[in-house]
């Protein structure tokens, strides 16, 4: 009897000493985090690799490994590795995203979701819920008001009354030689999204001292239009009978723009053409969208590839180790700085690693400036852009750096 009791002891002592064991953080300071080991830290994405339109961001994943790569090469963070697990597809369905999410939280006991690069993105709510953090390009209102969302770039869908961006508008007035007496047009689809930018967008031509002149948001989304010439004739009698200076598109897409902009030109549209999307080295190969784009400029919220800064050569060098003979894009450009922010979040939350202390630093007055994108301040930019931006004019077939990577004061949006 003695030594059944003796037995029964000495298995309860073993069993509660492994679930001790298990409960320890690699270091020995409590529960250990999700994801990670004395010697890794597991991330995965969630991207929108393909859908029904042709989009892709499949590009972040490139520019994500490539960040990461490098980190490790260098001995990780804190004496920790990245183990990186690639990028789930969303298919730009919300509900897949927010599946996705649920996969890489659950079943694959991420730490963080880096990158998250998807318009549609459905596994906001779920995130903040559970505290996982995850950092991407914040093109939508998910991402805004959350504390486990960090956006590179801030939030650029503010609430009325919240910081919205002036870069755009101030960029384009020093490029033109100033706003005074200039005007602005403005051509959205009817997606929420497309119509929000062309609100916040707006604003940003309007506080560099443009003249607004019109917002079309009749555009439909699905498709471009069989004919161009009601939105043509709009822009073109829109200043007062004559054309604007300036016709900025909120479009998502290239053969939106390629439309927009071959119909603007058969006019006899003559001022400036800017978008946000239209900075992409595939436009090059295809003579038609390389002529329709001639002389647009782009506006990226990165320090543009053709820049001789130092960070945009090492963006480069690191590109061709992990994707040998890659071209740039946008989209890598987005996983890369989203990577290079969490890492150094995850410097400064320090040895001893959690989600809870990992979440405490980036919202206790986080400050990060780098040049291939400026700056990010957190907890501010949950609610607002970072106000960063460059421009891209592409000319005689080649992109060059218009303006170089900028930061500007946000204003109140109303």
């Amino acid at each position: 009897m003695v030594r059944r009791v003796a037995a029964a002891l000495t298995v309860t002592t073993l069993l509660v000493s492994g679930c001790a064991a298990q409960q320890k953080s690699p270091t020995g300071q409590g529960t250990a985090a999700p994801g990670v080991t004395d010697t890794t830290i597991k991330v995965g994405g969630v991207l929108t690799k393909t859908s029904a339109s042709g989009y892709s961001t499949k590009d972040a994943e490139i520019g994500a490994k490539a960040r990461f790569e490098r980190a490790n090469a260098q001995g990780g963070v804190n004496g920790r590795k990245i183990e990186f697990i690639g990028a789930e597809d969303d298919g730009q369905d919300a509900a897949k995203g927010d599946a996705a999410a649920k996969k890489l939280v659950q079943k694959d006991q991420v730490f963080a979701l880096v990158p998250v690069h998807a318009p549609n993105f459905g596994g906001a709510a779920f995130l903040e819920q559970q505290g996982v953090p995850w950092f991407g390009w914040a093109t939508g209102p998910q991402w805004c008001g959350t504390k486990t969302g960090f956006g590179y770039n801030g939030c650029l869908a503010p609430k009325q009354g919240a910081g919205s961006q002036t870069w755009w508008g101030r960029q384009m007035a020093d490029l033109l030689g100033g706003a005074a007496g200039k005007s602005v047009y403005v051509q959205t689809s009817d997606s929420s999204g497309s119509k929000y930018g062309g609100t916040t967008i707006s604003q940003s031509f309007t506080a560099a001292g443009f003249k607004l002149v019109g917002v079309n948001s009749g555009l439909p989304a699905a498709a471009p239009p069989p004919d161009w010439l009601p939105y043509v004739n709009k822009i073109m009698t829109s200043n007062g009978g004559k054309a604007p200076d300036v016709v900025v598109s909120v479009i998502a897409g290239t053969k939106f723009n390629v439309g927009l902009y071959s119909a603007l030109k058969r006019a006899g549209y003559q001022g400036a053409l800017t978008d946000a999307t239209s900075y992409d080295a595939a436009i090059l190969k295809d003579p038609a969208s390389a002529q329709a784009l001639e002389g647009v400029i782009a506006a990226p919220m990165f320090e543009p590839f053709e820049s001789t800064a130092p960070e945009i050569a090492q963006f480069k060098q690191d590109v061709e180790k992990v994707a040998p003979g890659a071209l740039p894009t946008q989209h890598m450009a987005i996983g890369y700085w989203s990577a290079d922010i969490f890492l150094d979040m995850l410097a400064k939350a320090g040895k001893d690693l959690t989600r809870e202390k990992f979440l405490a630093t980036g919202n206790g007055d986080y400050l990060y400036e780098n040049a291939g994108f400026g700056r990010i301040q957190y907890p501010k930019d949950h609610t607002e852009p970072n106000g960063c931006g460059a421009l891209v004019k592409l000319e005689k077939g080649a992109f060059q750096v218009a303006k170089s990577m900028k930061c500007f004061d946000n204003v109140p949006l109303k």
